[in-house]
């Protein structure tokens, strides 16, 4: 059997690996890079597998860093299944098509300009259409059936607690060349206990041979989540007692409805002032009414939550507006009372929180929220490392907004977390492989699992590396 690593190797975007066994070739996860534009635009274009060498691709969860490039590896002659659950695939049937949009919209502003200077043109990664085509192979699991993929390989979902419909990937091999069944799993990444919404992450107690798992935050703790709640309590009362407006860059699925609760229960509990809260992503009001459809997902607050909250909808409150029309978003601009607005994209590397920085990031009344890791050379990761002068859009802008970060609300475990997920397996794996996280905290969890655990054969893969097991 042999793995090659040819994305988030030493790095956090980009999640696919390659398995090569019995004959056949299955992908885990096609991921976009994400980062700076113009490196992350020729990364995802050229350092793609070619399709038709793939017999099937399994994912783990829909974020675009772990399933944005399905539907050009499609458009490059991929045309075998993708299982996933089928939550993931409903979450991928808008985020993927909002990724299309996205792609050319970027290409035709670009190509206006490349246009008028002689230049050649460019086109997108994929189009909707392709996303069309992509989506009719998409395979839905439930958690915990084992399915046969090809004779002698099996796979089994489980919940990995990290977002909606998130899993990870269980492969039982019987490897014809070396006469062994092994067990291979792919964490995917990994939730934390006792975070509001979802499940918790389900213990893999009978371990794993082979285990290739995410390190984002193999050398961080988080603080427990009834903290960051409160914080966020505190920088709302804060914000909303200077009269300002809090600015929350959120992802679409997973933080943006993290917050949304967080901010219903904190309404009904009187602990913040009645000042109106507004969710501006059209991506994000669809994956919410995604999340409402899947409620067998729902950990037991929620389900308590449902049978005591007056509005018996946790994502929707009398005090919460989802904007749809680019007028209701401009029309934020003009606010002059506090409030909140939660907008993407999380890294501020595109979409309508753009626009909102450009008019609030100068007014030392308004504070601007991060909850969620950045990127290195995305805006978000500048800000983050508190620059005082940026830019969006090509201007340059004076950072007056205060600028804070809460880490309690990530949907990754923290390090200790990550050593627990080994702990618990009963079968410890022979060969380990760190992947999606940036090189020292990879590194980081790569020698406490050795140390502290006793685990032999750990590695940090290089991109590109292949290992035979």
């Amino acid at each position: 059997m042999k793995i090659t690593f040819h994305g988030a190797a030493r790095t956090v975007t980009g999640s696919q690996h390659l398995i090569e066994v019995n004959g056949r070739t299955i992908l885990l996860d096609c991921g976009l890079f994400q980062g700076k534009r113009k490196v992350a635009f020729e990364r995802n274009r050229r350092e793609l597998l070619p399709g038709k060498r793939i017999d099937c691709l399994v994912l783990s969860h829909a974020h675009i860093d772990h399933s944005g490039r399905i539907p050009l590896l499609v458009k490059n002659g991929f045309n075998g299944d993708i299982f996933c659950t089928s939550a993931t695939r409903d979450l991928c049937a808008v985020m993927l098509m909002d990724s299309a949009f996205i792609q050319e919209k970027d290409v035709e502003f670009v190509n206006r300009r490349r246009k008028k200077n002689g230049q050649n043109l460019f086109e997108p990664l994929y189009t909707k259409a392709d996303v069309s085509q992509s989506m009719e192979q998409f395979v839905g699991l439930s958690y915990g059936r084992r399915h046969q993929l090809f004779p002698g390989i099996h796979l089994t979902l489980t919940d990995a607690g990290h977002m909606l419909g998130s899993a990870h990937v269980i492969l039982d091999i019987d490897d014809q060349e070396t006469g062994q069944s092994r067990r291979l799993v792919f964490s995917g990444d990994i939730g934390r206990p006792d975070i509001p919404i979802i499940c918790d992450p389900v213990p893999l107690l009978d371990g794993a041979d082979i285990l290739i798992m995410e390190s984002t935050y193999g050398n961080r703790s988080h603080p427990p989540y009834p903290e960051s709640e409160k914080a966020l309590q505190r920088i709302v009362n804060e914000t909303a007692g200077r009269g300002g407006a809090l600015l929350i860059p959120a992802f679409a699925v997973g933080r943006t409805q993290q917050l949304v609760y967080a901010l219903h229960q904190l309404h009904s509990n009187g602990a913040i002032p009645d000042l109106p809260i507004f969710v501006d992503s059209p991506l994000a009001t669809r994956t919410t009414e995604i999340f409402r459809l899947h409620p067998e997902v729902y950990d037991a607050e929620i389900r308590e939550f449902l049978l005591t909250d007056d509005d018996n909808n946790p994502f929707g409150f009398g005090r919460l507006k989802y904007t749809q029309t680019v007028e209701q978003s401009k029309e934020l601009n003009s606010l002059r009372v506090p409030a909140v607005i939660i907008s993407s994209s999380g890294m501020l590397e595109g979409g309508r929180i753009l626009h909102h920085m450009r008019n609030r990031i100068g007014d030392q009344r308004n504070t601007i929220l991060f909850t969620s890791w950045q990127a290195p050379n995305t805006l978000g990761r500048r800000m983050v490392e508190q620059e005082k002068v940026v830019r969006i859009y090509g201007e340059e802008y004076h950072v007056r907004a205060k600028v804070e970060v809460l880490e309690g609300f990530s949907g990754h475990a923290d390090r200790e977390g990550l050593i627990d997920f080994v702990k618990v397996m009963q079968r410890k794996p022979q060969q380990t492989f760190i992947v999606h996280g940036e090189e020292d905290s990879a590194e980081s969890l790569a020698e406490v699992l050795r140390k502290d655990l006793g685990l032999e054969n750990v590695f940090v893969p290089q991109p590109l590396q292949t290992f035979e097991v």
